[in-house]
Order: structure tokens, then C-alpha cells, then sequence
């Protein structure tokens, strides 16, 4: 929208705030016609650059209209139009560019303002008040706006791409998924409307926090209004931010959203079951209208995934507030971040007595979580580890400090090293790294005490991860290490820096890092030797194949989830206790290899029958739960020491 003229319809008048200030986000913007409750503008061909001029002019008048509009920049064509008309002639020029009938000489106002709300655009922008679309399945009634009754239109008849809306309630939940099922781009408007919200929330904090200054005799009250006056560009820095980084867990989670369908429907039913969701009245789908979807292969619309996402944030921060997070230091040193610098910078402790501090604490720490680790990712580690969703936020917390999580994201998210990185590169490397978010955290729950000590995990394995991270490539061999270079180079080739695309690409090696350290932990070897036989054995025993072949079983179900699970946990769970064993026969100054070969050497029979099986699995297709089970099995049985170094 930026580099190439777009088409747009609009509901608004250049004198709003939100229609004007819209109408001038871009130079691009060609105008084809908009209505507000005095008028119809139509410029059936407008040329971008002079009609965003003359609409820049309209915006810094007085209580304009669209009455001010200079009819001499208008294309041949069209005009501005009184609604209070009985008729409006329609010329071949808005024929053309509003998709109307050759037979249609003239339009009353209201069908006039129909078709606009028809056109077939690229946008549709609604910046004004009232309720313009619903659903076929809607009754005028339903909708409770009599005053637009004449004008209002359904979903599937909108011919625009994209509906933004600047005004709430401009359609209703109901139309929104009408819209977008039948091929539109649409959010909801709390979602296209948050920055709003944000800046009135940032805005009351910061003048909290300046009014206790001001209290304390650290501002003086001449100094308040300056002060707050020169942030108010960071502030917008910050509030955009925000809503960027909601966008894009929208579009991440779109691309994924039929095959979470499954993983939707049941957390759905989970917030209708703890949380007194109301499907009908949220608009979420039925269990039948899931089960129509899953035959269709679609998931969620993007409004159902905006409401679903609006309703997980609220019950993550309800569960946080209620928890001693807020109140620890591991989560209250991100407090100063949400402020500006020269609050940062010259008032820190301040900030961290803020009065609501508790509340500031949990929507960062819970936005970070969604934004970051996915709609689902709370619901599925409850799910999966049998944990509360506080605890789910430890440890997700303690796997982004672990890894550099956000560090990485936002890197993606910037566009990588030119800006320009694709969106489906991004949402597939986003993707990759919430597969290591996935897998951490679990790891964090299932072998460290509980509830997690957040800050202690944090020292005990951020350090020696960054470490041994740069010494990867050394370690990982055969079909491992061609894996990572294959998709490094082909992220590097749409646009990645080399260092971000390396980073993403093993990171699901790199998780296995926590084992590697805990175990050089437990046996006091140095963890670059353990790294060596641990991805050695990788490399030796084939299991990233298997473990690419469980991430392609279906989740039809919460049963098939958990048994892709209990099966890559199982292969991860052997691999970590075979590497107690190998180390246990090996010599420091060994080689990965080396070690094997003595332990096989040692445990011949045991190793030859597991071997054996699965050299038959390897051959064969093994891509099914029964023949992923038996493999996982068959690696199991070679170990003699349980997962923490103890023989079994």
C-alpha cells in the first residue's frame, strides 16, 4: 500500500478523525467513492497523488464536507451527490468503476450507497458510525440500527478484498465471518481498533506515574505538561508495536488455522467449560459447524481466531493477576519497557512502585506469550503436561530467556536483513520457532522441580546455551546437519541475514542443548563433550526421520495429540538416556563415534535386535503410529540407565 495504487470505498467524511486520518495513511489511495450522512462522493477515476492533495486540504478545514471537495480534480464521471435527492444519474464512468449494471441509468441514494458498500475494490474502510453489513442469516432487526437499514448489505455480497474498519460495530460478528468465508480479508474491529485502546491505556499509566513525580517534588507542575508532550512519538512507537506484533500472530495463525482446527475446537470448549464462554453470543462455531469445516479442510475465520485470541488473553491475565508472577523480579524487570525513555532513563525505581504495576506486568508478560508462542500454545502444554496456565506463562517466560525467543522473533518479524522477507517465510520460520518453544517448555516441565523457578532456570542454562550454540555446526553430522543448511539457505534466499536464518533452522537441534547440559550437570563432564555423543547418536540412530515423521501424524483429536506426543517424548527420553550410557563407557578425549562403537561393543545383543527392527522400520514407510511406536520402542530397549544417569 506503500509502492503500488490501490482501489478503496469508504464510509466517512474527511472532517473524522478516524476516516480522514485513514484516507491519508498512504499516497497510494485511489478513492473511488465514499458516503457519509450528508453526502455521496464518487471520482470513478481518480489519479492518486491530486486526490490525496485535495482530501489533505478537506482534512485541515474547518468541519469540512465532502460538499468542499473541488469537482474540478473529479474524474469525468462523477461528483458529489446530495442524500437528500430523490435521484442520482449514474454515468458509464461509475458503471465501470462501481460494478454496476449497463442498464442502470440512475440510483436513489440508498441503493447508490449499496452498490459502494458492492464494489469490487481492493478496500472497504469504514471509519464511520453504524452498521453497514451482516450476515444473510441476519434480520435487519437482529442488528439493532434502524437508521442504516436501507443502506446495510450482507457479507457475501461485498466484492472489496479487504474490509478495515476505523469504526466499531461497522459489521456485525456474524457478517465478518459471512465475509471471510467466502473468500474477503477481515479481522474484527476490536482487533483493527486496539491501537486506540493501548494509547488511552499507555496514556493513563505514564500520567499516573508523572502525577506521583509531580507529588514527590521530582517534577515540578510547570515541567508535567512539557514532559508529556515530548513522548508523544514514542508512545505511538510503542502502541504500534503492540498492534503489530498482534497482527502478525493473526496472520501466523491463519496460516495454520485448519490444521489447529482440532486444537481450536477443544480449546474453545475449554473456555466454555472454565470461563462461561458464550459461543453463540461470541459467534464462534457450533461442534457441527466444526465438524462441516474439518470434512471442507478450513479452521477458524480470522474474527472467530480474533475473538478466540481476545478470550485466551483475558483468561491468561485473570490467572496471572491472581498468582505471585506479577510480584517477581524475573517478570517485574520488564515493567520499565512498557514507558518511554526519558521516563526509563531517569525515573526506574519509580516506575517500579507504579501503582499498577501488577496489572502493567501481567498484559506484557501475556501479550508476549500469545504474540509470540500462538493462540494455542497455554491451552496445549495444559493440556499436555497437566499444568495450570501460570504455569504455562513460567515457562514459556524461562524458554524465551533460555533461547533469546523474542530476540529471534523480532528479527523475523522486522522483515529480516532488507525488510523484505515474505510473509509465508515468516510465518514458516515463526512456525519453526514455536516448534522450540513447544518442545522446551515441556522439557522445563517435565524434568525441573515445580513450580518452575523461573529465574534459577534462567541462570543455570541461558549462559552455556548461548555458548554452545555457536559450536553446533561442528556436532551435528550426516542427514542433521543437511537439514539445517537446507533451510538456512533457503531462508537466507528470500531475505534472511545468515545469522538469523542458521538460527532459526536448528533450532529444534538446538533444544536438545537443555539435555546436554543437564546431563553434563549430572555426570560432571564438560558439556561440549556431551554435545559430541549426543548428536552422534542422532546423527548414528536416524531419529530426526522419526521425529519429522511424528510431526506429520494427525491431531484429529486430543487422543491422536497426546500420542504424537508420548511418542517424541519417547524417542527424546531415550536418546538423552542413551547418552548417559554411552558416556558412562567412553573416555573424554573420545569422539562421539568412538564412544559408540565402545558401547555397542558392550551391550552387542541388546544393540543388534533393537538395530535390526529398525533397519526393517527405515526401509519401509514409517509414518504411521503403530510402526512410530514400535521404533520408539526398539530405541528404548537399548538403554540401560533412566533418563537422570540411574540404572534402570
Amino acid at each position: 500500500t506503500q509502492s503500488e495504487d490501490f482501489t478503496v470505498v469508504g464510509v466517512g467524511d474527511m472532517s473524522g478523525d478516524v476516516f480522514g486520518n485513514g484516507m491519508l495513511l498512504s499516497h497510494h489511495i485511489r478513492l473511488i467513492a465514499a458516503f457519509d450522512h450528508r453526502h455521496i462522493f464518487v471520482d470513478p477515476n481518480p489519479d492518486a497523488a491530486t486526490s490525496w492533495r485535495e482530501r489533505r486540504r478537506l482534512f485541515d478545514l474547518p468541519r469540512s464536507s465532502w460538499e468542499d471537495y473541488d469537482t474540478a480534480l473529479i474524474s469525468a464521471g462523477g461528483g458529489v451527490f446530495s442524500r437528500q435527492q430523490k435521484s442520482i444519474p449514474i454515468s458509464p464512468q461509475m458503471r465501470d468503476a462501481l460494478g454496476i449494471d449497463e442498464s442502470v441509468s440512475e440510483m436513489t441514494p440508498p441503493a447508490l450507497m449499496r452498490t459502494i458498500l458492492q464494489a469490487p475494490v481492493d478496500l472497504l474502510f469504514n471509519g464511520g458510525i453504524g452498521t453497514y453489513i451482516k450476515a444473510e442469516s441476519e434480520s435487519d432487526a437482529d442488528v439493532g440500527d434502524r437508521a442504516n437499514d436501507t443502506i446495510r448489505v450482507n457479507g457475501n455480497q461485498v466484492r472489496a478484498k479487504v474490509v478495515g474498519e476505523g469504526g466499531n460495530l461497522g459489521v456485525t460478528s456474524r457478517g465478518r465471518i459471512e465475509f471471510d468465508l467466502c473468500g474477503g480479508r477481515i479481522n474484527t474491529d476490536a482487533i483493527d481498533n486496539s491501537a486506540g485502546v493501548d494509547c488511552s491505556d499507555h496514556e493513563v499509566n505514564i500520567k499516573i506515574l508523572v502525577d506521583s513525580l509531580v507529588t514527590a517534588g521530582k517534577v515540578s507542575a510547570d515541567e508535567r505538561t512539557e514532559l508529556l508532550m515530548s513522548m508523544t512519538d514514542e508512545v505511538g512507537t510503542l502502541v504500534l508495536t503492540d498492534n503489530v506484533d498482534q497482527n502478525d500472530l493473526m496472520g501466523t495463525s491463519r496460516a495454520n488455522a485448519p490444521s489447529m482446527l482440532n486444537v481450536h475446537a477443544r480449546q474453545i470448549n475449554e473456555l466454555e467449560e472454565r470461563r462461561e464462554l458464550n459461543r453463540e453470543l461470541e459467534a464462534l462455531p457450533s461442534p457441527k459447524e466444526i465438524s462441516r469445516r474439518e470434512e471442507l479442510g478450513i479452521g477458524l475465520t480470522s474474527p472467530e481466531l480474533a475473538t478466540l485470541m481476545a478470550h485466551v488473553k483475558l483468561a491468561l491475565k485473570d490467572e496471572v493477576l491472581a498468582s505471585d508472577v506479577p510480584d517477581q523480579e524475573v517478570f517485574t524487570a520488564r515493567l520499565p519497557q512498557y514507558f518511554p525513555s526519558r521516563l526509563r532513563d531517569g525515573f526506574t525505581a519509580d516506575i517500579r512502585n507504579h501503582q499498577l504495576r501488577r496489572e502493567i506486568v501481567t498484559t506484557m508478560l501475556v501479550n508476549n506469550v500469545v504474540d509470540t508462542g500462538g493462540i494455542t500454545f497455554a491451552y496445549r502444554v495444559t493440556e499436555d503436561v497437566g499444568v495450570g496456565y501460570v504455569d504455562a506463562v513460567r515457562t514459556f517466560a524461562a524458554t524465551d530467556a533460555i533461547f533469546g525467543i523474542t530476540t529471534l522473533w523480532r528479527q523475523i518479524h522486522d522483515g529480516g536483513e532488507n525488510g523484505q522477507l515474505p510473509v509465508d517465510v515468516s510465518d514458516r520460520m515463526t512456525l519453526d520457532l514455536r516448534r522450540l518453544i513447544d518442545r522446551a517448555a515441556r522439557w522445563l516441565l517435565n524434568y525441573r522441580p515445580q513450580p518452575l523457578a523461573v529465574g534459577a532456570e534462567i541462570n543455570r542454562f541461558a549462559a552455556k546455551v548461548a555458548a554452545l550454540t555457536p559450536l553446533m555446526p561442528q556436532w551435528l553430522r550426516g542427514a542433521d546437519k543437511a537439514i539445517v543448511e537446507k533451510e538456512a539457505g533457503e531462508f537466507a534466499a528470500h531475505g534472511a541475514s545468515p545469522e538469523l536464518a542458521y538460527s532459526v533452522a536448528i533450532g529444534l537441534y538446538k533444544y536438545s542443548l537443555l539435555d546436554v547440559i543437564d546431563i553434563a550437570d549430572i555426570v560432571e563432564r564438560d558439556p561440549a563433550e556431551v554435545a559430541d555423543a549426543y548428536f552422534a547418536l542422532m546423527d548414528h540412530l536416524g531419529t530426526d526421520g522419526l521425529l519429522t515423521a511424528v510431526s506429520g501424524l494427525p491431531r484429529d483429536d486430543r487422543w491422536h495429540s497426546l500420542a504424537r506426543l508420548a511418542i517424541r517424548d519417547d524417542i527424546y527420553g531415550s536418546l538423552r538416556a542413551l547418552c548417559f550410557d554411552v558416556l558412562a563407557v567412553g573416555e573424554p578425549d573420545e569422539t562421539g563415534e568412538q564412544k559408540i562403537a565402545e558401547w555397542e561393543h558392550t551391550n552387542g545383543s541388546r544393540v543388534e535386535r533393537a538395530r535390526r527392527t529398525l533397519s526393517e522400520i527405515y526401509a519401509g514407510d514409517h509414518s504411521d503410529i503403530a510402526t512410530l511406536s514400535v521404533a520408539a520402542r526398539q530405541i528404548r530397549s537399548m538403554t540401560r540407565t533412566t533418563g537422570t544417569g540411574q540404572s534402570a
